[in-house]
Formats: structure tokens, sequence, C-alpha cells
């Protein structure tokens, strides 16, 4: 199915299909998203067995396993998930196209703490629907694993229409440039990839 984003209730739509655990092509604030909810927020109303990162992997590809940006509605919701202390100057970017990986919360069985990047995104339809979903959402470009992003509505639909559940069109994203991604490493920001916020 394909609805336009500029559709009225087109955010409620869009939070129901992912609530059920569908995936979802959505327009971010850079490029075109494959988007699943995350199912491991108690807050959640995910009706599917099948975590939605799983299913987005098998979409992409069986050699995909980049971790999976997760998008968050509001600048203060990282602090749901990390304790790590953000740089202010960093947290002043957001909403915006910049990624952040921090700590996560909780231990991982080992005893240690993994990662998660996170980014709450500068399109406010976007936070809309993170928001109506109650948790945040896996984003990450939408190709096969090893292949040129996709950044025209009707490759998109081409490739990809019969294996989600919705596909948002909000016209073209020729020459859109990624997220800058960072990490924390003690008091300085390194800089993983230079996109389109300048650090």
């Amino acid at each position: 199915m394909i609805i336009k984003k500029s559709d009225q209730e087109s955010a409620v739509r869009v939070a129901e299909v992912l609530k059920e655990g569908k995936i979802v092509i959505l327009p971010t604030d850079t490029v075109y998203g494959f988007s699943g909810i995350v199912s491991t927020n108690t807050g959640a109303s995910q009706k599917s067995d099948c975590p939605t990162d799983v299913k987005i992997r098998a979409i992409k590809g069986r050699s995909e396993t980049k971790p999976l940006i997760q998008l968050i509605a509001k600048p203060e919701d990282i602090f749901l998930h990390t304790d790590d202390k953000l740089p202010q100057k960093l947290l002043e970017k957001w909403p915006g196209a910049l990624t952040i990986i921090v700590h996560n919360k909780e231990a991982s069985a080992d005893g240690t703490f993994s990662t998660t990047a996170y980014r709450c995104p500068g399109d406010a339809w976007l936070r809309r629907v993170i928001e109506l979903c109650g948790s945040p959402i896996y984003s990450t470009s939408v190709n096969r694993s090893g292949q040129p992003v996709l950044d025209t509505v009707s490759e998109i639909c081409s490739e990809f229409e019969e294996e989600t559940s919705l596909i948002v069109d909000d016209g073209d994203k020729k020459d859109a440039l990624p997220s800058t991604l960072v990490m924390l490493e003690g008091s300085a920001v390194k800089i993983l990839r230079q996109g389109e916020v300048k650090i």
C-alpha cells in the first residue's frame, strides 16, 4: 500500500501499521528508511512474534549486520535509554539529522553495556509518528545490503512494495545527505560519519 505523507491522518495510519509489528518505508529528515517499532520497549503494543529488526534485515539481505538506528520523538527521550552524560552542544542539534551512539541503560546478559545509535529527527511529522507509537522506531536506508540507497519513489515501490506493508510517498530524495554519526570518547565527540549536521 502507498499513501501520501500529505494525506490527512497519514501519521495516525502509519503508527497503526507500525504497532502491528509491520514494516513500513518512511521519508525521514535525510533519506527514505525501512522502519519498524522497537519491540523491546514495554510501552509498545506490537502484535507480531518476530522482532521488526529481524524482518528489516531479512528484507535488506542476509549479509545485513549493521546495527539499526532508533528514532525518538523528543530529545529528552534519550535519557530513557542511557545514563551517558551528553554534551549540551550535541543535544542542541536535536531535533535534526544527528545520530548519537550511546551506552544502553540496561546491561547485557554478560554484564557489559552495549551501545545503540539514536536520532531525534528534524521532521515534525516523523516525530509525531514516533510519539503515536509510544516507542522508538528502527530506521535504516532503503536498499538491498551492499547496494546503493534508493532515492526515488518509483524505484522504492518497484523494489520493495511487495515486501513491506506500507510506503509513504514524500517525493524523491535526490542528493539527500545522511545523518551525521557521532560517538563519545570520554569528554570528546568522535565523528564517525560527516553528514548534514556540522559538529
